[in-house]
């Protein structure tokens, strides 16, 4: 059975969002992203295939070498999701900042 991923699922493990990290800097090859990790390079070609999968990953070919990139339009839709929440955070830091500077105002 295949399952289809999304990008939640993908980043939700600790090595995949390392391996975003990486290549948001610049493209790397897969033995370029596998040098950075103390796994086995087939571990890693499986994590890179889960990116690819969920398109938050884009493969290049030159010459013998597949070069993978971030492909940032994808990762748009975690900050879609996320904004709300980090909208609502923040007007709840606010209110708690404001209500602070009330009671040390009020002690003085």
């Amino acid at each position: 059975m295949n399952l289809r991923r999304d990008v939640f699922q993908a980043i939700a493990d600790p090595t995949r969002r390392a391996i975003l990290l990486l290549v948001a800097a610049q493209s790397m090859s897969a033995g370029a992203i596998a040098s950075n990790f103390d796994t086995a390079r087939p571990t890693v070609s499986k994590h890179l295939q889960i990116l690819t999968e969920c398109e938050l990953l884009e493969q290049e070919q030159t010459g013998r070498e597949i070069y993978y990139r971030l492909n940032p339009e994808k990762l748009k839709e975690v900050a879609d999701f996320i904004e709300p929440f980090r909208e609502s955070w923040e007007i709840r830091f606010n209110q708690l900042d404001n209500l602070l500077s009330v009671i040390k105002e009020q002690k003085k």
